[in-house]
């Protein structure tokens, strides 16, 4: 039938067309622990359409779910400050995209944050993520040491987050510049980072995210 209306040399042309109306469109979110990257997805998020997604929020989550088969061993890594398996975390990415798609198939725009922390995690995604989603561009919020870590151990008052202490803190920002940097530097040489200085006031730093995402699109 689809042969028939649009000539069988279009049919493909317009599947691809429809597949790529369903396909996710990704901002990765990278900076340093405390740079503000949760307060200002928070922000996009009710301007823009786009859906949050934090990586260590759904490990965390995935951490405390009662019969998870990989809770234990989440918990250890985030104790340790390490970067958890790259096969989990796709994992629950990759599901919380589509179960985001199903319940509203406009929803097709994510904010993924804290994610591709290092070269391990970006050869998994190009793996898995190959052909199924579209990552638009980097948002790197950069961000000094030393305000990284007074954030931090603010939020660490209330947060009730076991990591945010400063001996977890010391390893993982550590592990940010040795693993994620590289990460960063990689999509700059291709002209996909965009990058705020996040060691400013809230409301600041969002004037410069909205006029990157006013000009993205």
């Amino acid at each position: 039938m689809l042969s028939r209306l649009f000539g069988s040399q279009r049919v493909p042309s317009f599947l691809y067309r429809v597949s790529l109306i369903m396909k996710p469109q990704v901002v990765f979110v990278l900076g340093g622990p405390g740079a503000g990257k949760g307060t200002q997805c928070s922000k996009i998020v009710e301007g823009y359409n786009y859906t949050h997604l934090s990586a260590g929020d759904l490990l965390r989550a995935e951490r405390a779910r009662e019969g998870s088969e990989c809770g234990q061993l989440i918990a250890n890594y985030i104790k340790e400050g390490k970067i958890v398996p790259v096969e989990i975390t796709i994992n629950l990415l990759k599901q919380a995209m589509e179960e985001t798609m199903q319940k509203d198939e406009k929803k097709f725009r994510f904010l993924i944050d804290g994610f591709p922390r290092n070269e391990d995690n970006l050869q998994g995604w190009n793996t898995v993520m190959d052909g199924k989603a579209d990552v638009k561009f980097v948002l790197f919020f950069d961000c000094g040491e030393e305000v990284c870590i007074d954030r931090c151990l603010e939020r660490g008052k209330s947060s009730g987050r076991t990591d945010d202490n400063r001996e977890s803190l010391e390893k993982r920002i550590q592990t940010y510049l040795q693993s994620t940097r590289p990460i960063i530097e990689l999509y700059e040489t291709h002209g996909k980072v965009r990058t705020v200085d996040a060691s400013r006031s809230v409301d600041e730093v969002f004037a410069d995210v909205k006029a990157i995402l006013d000009k993205e699109g």
